[in-house]
């Protein structure tokens, strides 16, 4: 296991995203400096750390949405030409942000219809991960409870069969219950679909649970790394050193 302070990370060929030496920001501030990952297909990254620590800029950064200041992503071995959405979604990149970014006047099969491309999977076709939304099928986004819209933000990135999914705070403000059912629905889309997922999250606990991967950043550098098979054990210490240790609140 890499432990607290050392920059080593595994390259490896068959790595679907890949960043090397990346340091970015917003405005005049750097967010995070010197990032080192790599994230093979199925695999599921809990990138954790305080509030201010740079998970979500770096997230963005990830997106197209900020251009680095220094460094390099790639996907499959590809550079992306960086700080352009287009480019990062062509390469099969694709954010469900902390906001989910929905269409609330639409409903939740106009919501997929507008996120799916030709030739790919069929709105109804997400139902088979997210069976909760059938019932909300002709209702709009903007009626649908706190957890019933994470599930469709990410049915919407789901439906655009992303290599590599960003997900930033996926328990914010939703019950324990339906953050447990959403973790698990990660896990599954990693597995069954051989995408990359890159996951920020203050809820430390069900985060390492769901993945195979976990880095801490703190004032934007990582400061831990390791798989999270030997990361579980030390969720407690974890947490005291470097997370808000509230359980997510009922939506």
């Amino acid at each position: 296991m890499t432990t607290a302070l050392d920059p080593t990370t595994t390259q490896t060929a068959t790595a679907r995203l890949e960043c090397v030496g990346l340091t970015g920001g917003r405005g005049t501030a750097t967010a995070f400096r010197d990032v080192d990952l790599s994230l093979a297909p199925g695999r599921v990254l809990a990138l954790l750390g305080p509030n201010g620590a740079g998970k979500t800029t770096m997230l963005l950064t990830l997106a197209g949405l900020l251009p680095p200041r220094a460094g390099a992503i790639l996907v499959d071995g590809t550079k992306l030409r960086t700080g352009r959405p287009a480019t990062a979604n062509r390469a099969g990149i694709v954010l469900v942000p902390d906001n989910r970014s929905l269409f609330t006047t639409l409903s939740v099969e106009e919501n997929l219809k507008v996120a799916a491309r030709r030739g790919g999977p069929k709105p109804r076709d997400m139902l088979e991960i997210f069976p909760a939304l059938a019932d909300r099928w002709r209702l709009a986004a903007g009626a649908l409870s706190g957890g019933e819209q994470q599930m469709l933000a990410m049915a919407r990135a789901l439906i655009q069969q992303p290599r590599v999914l960003l997900i930033d705070e996926l328990s914010l403000g939703l019950a324990p219950l339906i953050v447990e059912s959403l973790f698990q629905a990660v896990r599954r889309i990693a597995a069954d679909h051989g995408c990359a997922v890159v996951l920020v999250e203050q809820y430390a606990k069900l985060a390492i649970a769901a993945a195979d991967d976990v880095v801490v950043l703190s004032r934007g550098r990582i400061v831990l790394r390791g798989p999270a098979s030997e990361l579980g054990d030390q969720v407690d210490r974890l947490e005291t050193l470097y997370f808000d240790t509230a359980a997510p609140t009922e939506a």
